[in-house]
């Protein structure tokens, strides 16, 4: 489109971005406009109607295509699979309105300065601003590069010296009224929808409109009590959608209202210090920071000073991060590309909260606003929950093509009858009725509420199991699913670590563990002062906070934190610096406490943290911690145990995390300033490990066991470290031990070495050395390739690795998954990121997590499942009460029977659509039809009673190793309806036929077949179908009984054929209700059939038949419950039979994984074990290609 109308008229939002979109611009012409509003009435309001489902065709009608400096109206189209369309419209903002404020000209300073996008985004001399909004951000015309360009961000091009120099001092009065015109408030507002709007919404569904058709054209015939029935299905149904959608609202709108209101302080050059409301705030302000906590209420640069931050709702783990100033130096790239190490270090991100600060020599915090409003991470996690990506669920295509076959069929319905009666010489006005009413007939119009049913009873049943559902729809997905993704802290394990024990060091060897369960204190020894201080806590409120390792190293010391104050004196030891105590808990100490003078954070490249410590009035000493083979390395060999490799692969294979402690003594005379970190860190004497436990919970183990025998796949994607993840998976049994895991590390390309990813086995089995390797993990020297059965390996990664192959070697990306199990240290970017991808392999995958950081997984994935009731429950469909994942099998059980349920509710509308159908054409042939009466018992005694039981049946509580089937048009569930539909259509029409060959039949006398009295029925009838006609138009007639009885009982045998029981739903005979309504039917229909009663035949406009006939028709419908029940139980859910029939046609699986593990399964060479490719090589490379293009993630855990 946009080729056709030149470069100009076509664009790229976000380009490369998640939510990428194109846009079209589009100007009103005034004379297209006339002529759709003369639509709108000639319609009578179904033109606007197609528009308001079909944006893009109100665009084309009402506009001309434009170039986008031109338009007056945007058309959007979004770059994914479902091409989505919307129009926006586009806006001026008006720099006059700050005249009061603001004496503004073209050639204003502010204005004329080109640094901005907002200056460049100013017409001149108007001094306006052309604008769109488009999912809550701000994007303006940027004149000199005729394109729309985001606001309400700072540009990533500034140096890190430029945004010291120029917002340092912060903005003016002036800047910060133009940034706040034209960029807008900071305010993340998410309205509570009205009811009134969302009713319409639901309304204006194609469903309901075709329902409010069906019911019009119902009151004009007269045949108002089903229409009254269907009336009020569909405003509960209607009703219940509303108040979930509501309630959804109402809780995102509580989520983030506080963050609207937060008082900051912001430094203004000319006017000092103020105090304002966060809504005020604009990109470029500079926020003062005070010591009390607080919630950050936009993204922010620090460039004075220092904080430590809570950021679970970006990482799940509560554990204070330690941010620093951007430096000033880097003049000639941008501020996020001069520091070696993450940029993130040094960035306040909103929704965070600031716990403590750390002032600079000045005495000042200050950061720089970086993003205000949607723009920051909260927003974009708010704008996830608002605007998620469509589902797309073969089952809710496949019901489109369904209903467009029933109209199809309706249609030639229609055709049909106009021909019948138009040649029969009936009047308009009553062809026009009957003709629609094939529509009515063909299609169910209480299909939507009958499927509604079956979720609601669904969703019932899970609210009953602790688990609440906000989008009921995916609970028919979740029987679809094949992989589940879980997050590991709180998951998976308890929160936390726990002390296991000690096991001190010395030069003959390790000594006994000491063990923290019986209670005893640990002596004092450096190995003790090495845990009581060897860490990065902070003492605040009264509590101690920190990471969690730390917390629980340092209370088994039973030692205590505080910090010193001003009066504090000791010689070396600074005024305000952090000193723990042994408390009086602790055994007898000759130490009577240790200051912290200095920290070498911790750093998951580096693997370890050192800090210096001087003893009150004692010795200065250096203690390090981390990964135990990196400890060592840093030690005096002498000092290391020579069984500490066979010590340390002991601990670990029994799934403990250890942590190395290694000190050395300083001299007292060096200022610490001065001693690098190289120095502190080399010479150091051994002094033991740590043994910590992440404990599994109790319902880990027996879960992931019955998903892993219902051939269900299992990954764990944490925030965590890599060997605790490995361990975990081991423990819990989604990594069986009989089975190897193959480390995947990839790095980028750093100068002119490409990028690169390197596989490597761990070994957990032989004995190690204790080299320099990763992550605590042993890596063996086995360099056997793991062969056999399929998937007799799992490869582990973290967030890193995934990231850079995800950018440098796409192709592989695909291979690797099918055995990809373990993803640690994954940002919530990444976690979304790895659920798309694990999508695009037509996987349909579940994810499970309780964190903050999971929301974007948990909304991205097919069934999202929270355990918590924080921001991850408002992201996710499902959230569960019992904090553990027994949830996920009880979701899958009753997302297989509800998935089933819908399937049996299809089929069955189906065949009392086709029933009716078939039986209707048959009295059309005669110029007859079925009575008011006889249609509402068909439909409300029959149909709408099986459509409200036929659903409760509940889920069956085995999970069998095999998924119900997905789509609508498989070949078995339309060999069922095509097979049903043709023994109805064969029953129906013996039946009229045999029935005019009867020596009793008589096409106008219809009481000459009974020895009834004629007297008793009346010749004329009550209560006349559609067409209201009487005498000679009779709706009485052998033809009409004989198919209204053999289509009624059709309807209640087609429902017993099609209610499935075992092995997704439980046997029918559990669905009370349904077995007594079905009895109770088929009671009262065989009592009509053999009841000659006069007053009831003649208020049903039935004729009274031989007995023998009545018997006929029993026959009849007899053999058409034996071959309907043959047929489903011998070919339909014949299991065995239709694996066989796919063998023998050498069907092949389009899923995308089946046709990746074949490439897998026949690949020599994979995985490449102990190797290392580069991308330069790999991209040269044959075989399938695969690419993700949305992939955009600069994301990593610091």
């Amino acid at each position: 489109m946009g080729e056709k109308y030149g470069k100009g008229h076509h664009a790229v939002l976000n380009k490369g971005e998640e939510n990428e979109t194109e846009i079209f611009g589009y100007q009103t012409e005034g004379c297209r406009k006339t002529l759709c509003i003369a639509g709108y009435v000639f319609s009578c309001g179904l033109l606007p109607l197609v528009f308001y489902w079909r944006p893009a065709w109100s665009v084309w009608a009402n506009c001309i295509p434009c170039t986008l400096r031109e338009a007056d109206v945007i058309l959007l189209r979004t770059t994914d699979e479902f091409q989505i369309y919307s129009r926006k419209k586009v806006t001026w903002i008006s720099l006059s309105s700050l005249n009061g404020l603001v004496s503004l000209t073209p050639d204003h300073p502010l204005i004329a300065d080109e640094d901005y996008v907002i200056n460049r985004a100013i017409l001149r001399p108007d001094l306006k601003v052309r604008c769109i909004q488009v999912q809550k951000i701000r994007y303006v015309w940027n004149n000199s590069e005729e394109q729309f360009q985001k606001v309400g961000c700072l540009e990533d091009g500034f140096t890190a010296a430029k945004i010291h120099l120029k917002f340092g001092s912060g903005l003016t009065r002036e800047e910060q009224e133009i940034r706040r015109l034209i960029c807008g408030p900071n305010a993340i507002d998410v309205e509570i929808t009205p009811i009134w709007k969302l009713f319409i919404k639901e309304v204006l569904n194609p469903f309901y409109v075709f329902q409010l058709f069906s019911v019009c054209l119902w009151f004009s015939e007269d045949y108002k009590e089903y229409a009254v029935a269907i009336i009020i299905m569909s405003i509960i149904s209607i009703t219940l959608t509303v108040y979930d959608l509501r309630e959804q609202s109402i809780k995102l709108h509580r989520l983030v209202e506080s963050h609207n209101s937060i008082l900051v302080t912001v430094c203004r050059r000319k006017a000092g210090i103020q105090e304002i409301e966060s809504r005020y705030l604009v990109p470029g302000d500079l926020l003062s920071l005070s010591g009390n906590k607080m919630q950050l209420p936009c993204d922010a640069v620090l460039i004075e000073g220092g904080c430590v931050v809570n950021e679970s709702m970006l990482t799940g783990e509560s554990i204070p991060v330690i941010k620093t100033a951007l430096p000033k130096v880097g003049d000639t790239v941008p501020w996020k590309l001069c520091d070696q190490e993450d940029y993130k270090r040094h960035v306040l991100f909103c929704g965070t909260e600031v716990i403590q600060t750390k002032a600079a020599v000045s005495g000042t915090v200050r950061a720089v606003v970086l993003q205000t409003g949607f723009n920051t991470a909260k927003g974009d996690l708010v704008r996830s929950i608002l605007y998620p990506k469509p589902m797309n669920f073969q089952l809710y295509r496949d019901a489109v093509r369904f209903l467009l076959c029933l109209i199809g069929t309706a249609t030639i319905g229609m055709v049909y009858t106009i021909c019948v009666y138009v040649l029969s010489g009936e009047p308009a006005e009553d062809v026009v009725k009957k003709a629609l009413d094939m529509i009515t007939i063909a299609v169910p119009p209480a299909l939507p509420a009958a499927l509604t049913t079956g979720i609601i009873y669904a969703q019932r049943r899970l609210k009953k199991n602790g688990i609440f559902c906000i989008s009921p729809q995916r609970i028919n997905i979740c029987g679809q699913l094949n992989l589940v993704c879980f997050d590991k802290t709180g998951t998976l394990t308890k929160d936390g670590l726990d002390i296991w024990g000690v096991v001190p060091s010395d030069r003959n060897g390790f000594q006994e563990v000491h063990s923290f369960t019986s209670g005893s204190a640990l002596p004092w020894s450096p190995l003790c002062g090495a845990m009581a201080s060897c860490h990065s806590l902070i003492f605040l409120d009264g509590t101690i906070q920190g990471d969690p390792l730390d917390v629980k190293m340092f209370e088994a010391t039973n030692w205590e934190i505080e910090n010193s104050g001003i009066d504090f004196h000791v010689r070396g030891v600074p005024a305000q610096a952090m000193i723990v105590k042994p408390s009086q808990a602790a055994c007898q100490i000759p130490v009577g406490g240790i200051a912290i003078l200095h920290q070498f954070p911790f750093s998951s490249a580096l693997q370890r943290m050192s800090v210096i410590v001087q003893e009150l009035e004692g010795d200065r000493m250096a203690f390090m911690k981390g990964a135990p083979e990196r400890v060592v390395s840093f030690c005096q060999p002498d000092t290391v145990p020579s069984n500490f490799a066979s010590e340390l692969q002991n601990y670990t294979m029994q799934g403990f995390r250890v942590i190395g402690l290694a000190y050395k003594r300083l001299e007292i005379n060096h200022h610490i300033t001065a001693l690098s970190r190289e120095e502190v860190e080399s010479n150091l004497m051994f002094l033991g490990l740590l043994i910590l436990e992440n404990r599994l919970k109790e319902e880990t183990k027996p879960v992931l066991e019955e998903l892993t025998s219902a051939h269900i796949r299992t990954a764990m994607v944490t925030g965590d470290n890599l060997q605790t993840a490995v361990t975990v998976a081991r423990k819990s049994g989604m990594i069986a031990e009989s089975l190897r895991v193959i480390l995947i590390e990839a790095n980028e390309a750093e100068g002119s070495s490409p990028a690169s990813v390197t596989w490597t086995l761990l070994e957990d089995r032989k004995r190690c050395g204790y080299r320099n390797q990763d992550s605590y993990i042993n890596i063996g020297e086995d360099v056997s390739r793991p062969r056999g059965e399929e998937g007799s390996y799992h490869f582990a990664m973290t967030g890193k690795s995934y990231q850079v192959i995800s950018q440098h070697f796409s192709s592989l990306l695909p291979k690797i998954l099918m055995n990809a199990t373990v993803f640690a240290r994954m940002s919530p970017g990444q976690k979304s990121s790895l659920v798309e991808e694990f999508q695009k392999l037509d996987y349909f995958v579940g994810m499970c997590g309780d964190g903050a950081n999971d929301c974007g997984a948990l909304k991205m994935a097919h069934a999202g499942i929270s355990l918590s009731e924080q921001e991850a429950s408002v992201a996710s469909p499902f959230t569960s009460k019992t904090p553990n994942i027994e949830c996920v099998p009880h979701l899958i059980k009753e997302g297989r029977a509800a998935l089933v349920t819908s399937f049996c509710m299809f089929k069955y509308m189906a065949l009392y659509s086709m029933i009716q159908y078939v039986g209707v054409l048959l009295l059309y042939w005669k110029t007859n039809s079925l009575s008011n009466y006889q249609f509402l018992f068909q439909d409300l005694a029959i149909t709408t009673l099986i459509g409200i039981t036929m659903s409760l049946n509940g889920a069956y509580p085995k999970l069998v190793p095999y998924r119900p089937p997905g789509r609508l048009v498989s070949p078995p569930l339309l060999l069922s309806v095509l097979l049903n539909v043709l023994f109805s259509l064969v029953m129906h029409m013996l039946g009229f036929i045999l029935v005019r060959k009867e020596p009793w039949y008589s096409a106008t006398d219809f009481f000459s077949a009974c020895s009834l009295p004629k007297g008793n029925i009346s010749r004329t009838t009550a209560s006349p179908m559609i067409s209201g006609k009487v005498g000679p138009d009779s709706f009485m007639s052998y033809e009409n009984t004989t198919i209204w009885f053999l289509g009624t009982i059709n309807c209640i045998i087609v429902a017993l054929v099609f209610s499935k029981g075992k092995p997704f739903r439980q046997p029918i005979y559990t669905n009370y209700t349904f077995v007594i309504v079905l009895v109770i039917q088929m009671g009262v229909c065989i009592f009509l059939l053999f009841a000659n009663i006069p007053g009831l035949y003649q208020r049903m406009d039935l004729v009274c038949t031989p007995t023998l006939w009545r018997v006929y028709l029993v026959i009849m419908l007899a053999v058409n419950l034996i071959l309907s029940l043959v047929v489903e139980k011998v070919i339909i859910e014949n299991r065995a039979l239709w694996l066989f029939i796919k063998r023998s046609f050498g069907f092949q699986s389009k899923s995308q994984y089946r046709k990746w593990q074949s490439v897998v399964a026949s690949d020599p060479t994979w995985p490449p074990l102990n190797q290392t490719s580069y991308s330069d090589r790999l991209q040269s490379a044959s075989g399938v290609s695969y690419s993700n293009p949305v992939f955009e993630s600069h994301e990593e855990i610091p």
